[in-house]
């Protein structure tokens, strides 16, 4: 599964994912920091990545544009790396159901967030 990390998370957190989630890059290593909300979603949905984010903005274009790109919404405020990289590692099976579930378009993680069995 392909992660896309918006650039309001750290790029620290490609390599602490990279076992769980390969696939895995920050949108600085696309060259895209710094632009338009629009432009990343139009990135993510066509190269197939899951996009990630703390940004409620793209939360929002959910709603508006639907899917793909699916949406992994984070609640996590100014979580440091370390506490968000735990949070994407602990739901690892739950976010790969998501990414498979074609009806899925947004998944909501926090702080509390555990993998199901």
């Amino acid at each position: 599964m392909k992660l896309l990390l918006d650039e309001n998370l750290s790029y620290k957190l490609v390599p602490r994912l990279t076992e769980a989630f390969p696939d895995t890059v920050h949108v600085d290593g696309v060259d895209f920091h710094g632009q338009p909300d629009a432009v990343i979603w139009d990135y993510a949905g066509q190269h197939g990545f899951v996009l990630v984010s703390k940004d409620y903005d793209l939360r929002q274009l959910i709603f508006l544009r639907g899917h793909p790109p699916k949406v992994i919404w984070l609640l996590v405020g100014n979580a440091s790396t370390v506490t968000v990289a735990d949070i994407l590692l602990r739901s690892q099976a739950s976010i790969a159901a998501f990414a498979a579930r074609a009806e899925d378009a947004l998944l909501t993680l926090g702080p509390g967030a555990l993998d199901a069995p």
